[in-house]
């Protein structure tokens, strides 16, 4: 898939793709919208679990459904129209998505603030791995990490090791790359 930018114009969304195409999202795109649920589910299970929730009574209309989830995480996320050449796709052609802080009248009000607006990536890893592979990430070793976590230097290299073989990668360098890919550590 080429990349995509979402934005709303006239309280339709939109999206651009890379080649220029310009078009009105409904419920007739359902490739786009089974291409962005499937990466939503897989990602972000609890955004996608509390979209699920919201529009459970359209669930009978279920092309109408899948639209209404789709369509609620992109203007949650994504939709002020970049423009200028320095700004990034909100969905590259990886697939990988840049969030952006969207404007939202309910900021600071809304019960899926953080859930569905800027959702925490699921990583497949515990809390504890994700603590000692953050400080990792930062550059610290792992006994640096074991002192900082008041953890023993032979737990932190066991949740390394571990980190590893659930993401099939070898080297610290796989790591910083899926972590960036993924948006692992950024606020």
């Amino acid at each position: 898939m080429e990349g995509l930018e979402f934005y709303v114009f006239e309280d339709e969304l939109w999206c651009k793709t890379t080649s220029g195409k310009n078009f009105i999202v409904d419920e007739s795109k359902t490739e786009l919208i089974k291409y962005m649920l499937e990466k939503i589910r897989s990602r972000y299970p609890e955004a996608y679990s509390a979209l699920e929730n919201i529009y459970q009574s359209s669930i009978p209309n279920h092309a109408y459904y899948q639209y209404l989830l789709m369509r609620r995480f992109c203007k949650c996320n994504f939709c002020r129209l970049d423009t200028t050449e320095y700004d990034v796709e909100d969905v590259d052609a990886e697939g990988k998505f840049n969030f952006e802080k969207v404007e939202c009248p309910m900021r600071g009000e809304c019960q899926y603030e953080g859930v569905i607006c800027m959702p925490k990536f699921n990583s497949k890893l515990s809390s504890a791995e994700l603590r000692v592979m953050e400080q990792i990430y930062k550059g610290k070793t792992e006994q640096e990490t074991a002192r900082e976590l008041f953890s023993s230097p032979n737990t932190v290299h066991q949740h390394v090791k571990s980190v590893y073989v659930k993401l099939g990668i070898h080297r610290l360098a796989d790591f910083i790359q899926y972590a960036n890919k993924n948006n692992l550590f950024k606020n």
